[in-house]
């Protein structure tokens, strides 16, 4: 396991949601306060506020990818540009190591439907699954940073 991703399933293990603990694993060397990084991808658990979209580990990187390489005007047309290439770069890694990038299939079940949540933490299934899915975020945001993707 690689630094990062034992520090962003550390952040997850703590109550931190997936998004929260892949864009805090990077908040520091991207320059974010830890506390405005984590209020902002707050909502984005459970596959986007646990509907079971995107993946909120996914979503999380999405955020950091943008805070690095994002278009601080609305005509900076090559960091558009970047940032929708290194996002696709990620979500094809994270498809590869993971199989999807939505939550719903990650974890095997709909947390949009009427009681699947209450059963997937009596069952512990984020506890059992997220982690991994957390982890590999992380640790293919860091290579990609590094340069090794």
């Amino acid at each position: 396991m690689t630094d990062r991703e034992k520090m962003a399933t550390e952040f997850f293990e703590q109550g931190f949601n997936c998004a929260q603990g892949v864009l805090l694993t990077h908040a520091q060397a991207l320059g974010l306060d830890k506390e405005i990084a984590a209020r902002m991808a707050a909502a984005f658990g459970g596959g986007i506020c646990l509907t079971g979209n995107t993946c909120g580990a996914v979503t999380g990187a999405l955020m950091a990818l943008g805070v690095k390489y994002g278009n601080k005007a609305p005509d900076e047309k090559a960091a558009k540009e970047k940032t929708v290439l290194k996002s696709v770069l990620f979500m094809h890694h994270f498809t590869q190591a993971c199989g999807s990038v939505l939550c719903r299939d990650l974890l095997g079940v709909d947390l949009s439907q009427p009681g699947v949540l209450e059963h997937a933490r009596e069952m512990h299934l984020f506890e059992k699954t997220c982690p991994r899915y957390v982890g590999t975020a992380a640790d293919i945001l860091d290579a990609m940073f590094n340069g090794e993707k």
